[in-house]
């Protein structure tokens, strides 16, 4: 038993309702890192480009796909700040 702050700790129990967040936090996982990882991809493609023909052009016209990529981008910057003071947090607790 550790306490902390005046608060006792008991470790948690293998149940249910943690094995359904545990999935739901490897999921959440899972997409921001693929969504990172397409990302520094698509970057390297736009970067490479730029290096063959100077500039980079892209237009999108079907709006679906436009929505769906800003949505993509929102979530990876929110996954990205979370890893970031995740790290943080960890180091300032050592």
């Amino acid at each position: 038993m550790i306490i902390i702050e005046q608060f006792q700790y008991y470790p948690f129990q293998m149940t249910q309702i943690s094995s359904v967040n545990s999935k739901i936090r490897l999921l959440f996982h899972c997409l921001g890192l693929g969504c990172l990882s397409g990302s520094i991809f698509l970057q390297t493609i736009v970067f490479f480009d730029i290096l063959q023909r100077g500039y980079f052009l892209a237009i999108e016209q079907n709006m679906i796909i436009l929505c769906l990529e800003i949505a993509l981008t929102g979530f990876t910057i929110i996954y990205f700040l979370f890893i970031i003071k995740t790290v943080i947090l960890q180091n300032r607790m050592k």
